[in-house]
């Protein structure tokens, strides 16, 4: 397969980034992987071998080092796909969470994202011709609380891509919001800075919860390649849709908030035992919490 579409990633030094960097690449894609970091691309080129992708330097927080990175992919007429996966996590209570911290996470999933797109979206205008992958979470689609800075900054993400996709279909460019529930990528490892756990917390039950719901996602065992082989089916498929969740837990909690009323989620954080919450999210979202 001729490799005459190129496609630039964020975030690929590691999990879904790498995974779908190489999957494109195995797909007919000339692949243009930005890191923050080059020098932690070993992971990736082991992964790639002999296959097109380029590292290039990318910190999509800042303007000159993403105007960089397109360049160095042939400029924003050459780039067909822009894939905004690049991303900070973190799981405290509001309360708890610093300010600084808070606008981190929105510099670069939401800011970083919007600032990649801005830079190439022009060019697939004038082609009338391109397609626009912002990864989200489920989290952009349920209010999570214990983790309100990064849910915020995906749901402001999933937001600017319906927007968008709206005032971009007369040019013929798709705009797909990928929602990916837990995945086992580094992000939990890269986020413990700001995940904090404190047992004498007024908020301590809800942080043991939110605890819970990651590691039945964890024993579900969802991984990066599942979420890079959604992204080559939304922008190939003939059948357009903007939103793709992505494994078991993402359908199931995606739809089961959507089932609720405001009153019913706002509820479940109240004073609650154990039992009780966990009664309650199996009924709602089919999770067991252990």
């Amino acid at each position: 397969m001729s490799n005459d579409k190129v496609a630039l990633v964020t975030g690929t030094s590691t999990g879904i980034g790498l995974a779908t960097a190489v999957h494109l690449a195995q797909n007919g894609y000339s692949v243009f992987a930005g890191m923050r970091n080059p020098g932690k691309a070993d992971a990736l080129r082991e992964a790639a071998g002999e296959l097109p992708v380029t590292v290039v330097e990318m910190d999509v927080t800042e303007n000159a080092s993403v105007a960089g990175a397109i360049d160095a992919a042939g400029g924003a007429h050459a780039i067909d796909v822009l894939i905004n996966n690049a991303g900070l996590g973190g799981a405290t209570p509001l309360e708890d969470t610093p300010m600084a911290e808070h606008e981190a996470m929105f510099q670069t999933n939401y800011f970083g994202a919007i600032r990649c797109i801005q830079a190439v979206m022009p060019a697939m205008r004038e082609r009338r011709t391109g397609c626009l992958v912002n990864i989200t979470s489920m989290e952009g689609r349920i209010a999570m609380p214990n983790q309100v800075a990064y849910s915020a900054s995906k749901w402001a993400l999933e937001c600017a891509g319906e927007a968008l996709a709206h005032e971009l279909a007369r040019f013929n460019v798709r705009v797909v919001n990928v929602e990916p529930g837990v995945i086992m990528t580094k992000i939990f490892e890269n986020s413990a800075p700001a995940t904090r756990f404190d047992k004498t917390s007024p908020y301590v039950d809800l942080m043991r919860r939110n605890g819970k719901m990651f590691m039945a996602g964890i024993r579900a065992a969802a991984q990066p390649e599942m979420v890079a082989q959604t992204v080559l089916e939304a922008i190939e498929t003939n059948d357009y849709r903007l939103r793709w969740p992505v494994g078991e837990d993402a359908h199931s909690i995606s739809a089961g908030r959507a089932a609720m009323s405001d009153e019913q989620w706002v509820a479940m954080g109240g004073e609650l035992t154990d039992d009780e919450y966990n009664r309650l999210y199996q009924q709602h979202f089919g999770i067991e919490l252990k």
